[in-house]
């Protein structure tokens, strides 16, 4: 499912305010980091993720794999900062940051 502009457009106006919950080290994406990103992914459903890589095109490959592997949408990347969105199997509107 691909998103819609007025969906990306909605989502990065609420990613805006969002602090990024996980940072993704030089050692790429380890079975740890990706967990946390997925778990996060659950609860909120719109998370932002910093990507600590100086070389651009690595920082970009490692964005799509993680897309790939969580079976997330990119909504946009700003420089070292993506904005992921993967739909919650049971949203709970306690965390969610679409519902809140």
């Amino acid at each position: 499912m691909s998103l819609t502009n007025v969906q990306k457009k909605q989502y990065r106006n609420i990613g805006h305010s969002l602090n990024p919950v996980v940072t993704v080290a030089g050692n790429g994406l380890t079975e740890s980091v990706l967990t946390e990103i997925d778990r996060a992914l659950e609860d909120h459903e719109l998370i932002k993720v910093r990507y600590s890589v100086t070389d651009r095109e690595a920082r970009y490959e490692l964005v799509e794999e993680t897309s790939k592997v969580l079976k997330a949408q990119i909504v946009q990347t700003i420089g070292k900062v993506a904005l992921f969105y993967r739909a919650a199997l049971e949203p709970n509107p306690k965390l969610s940051n679409l519902l809140r």
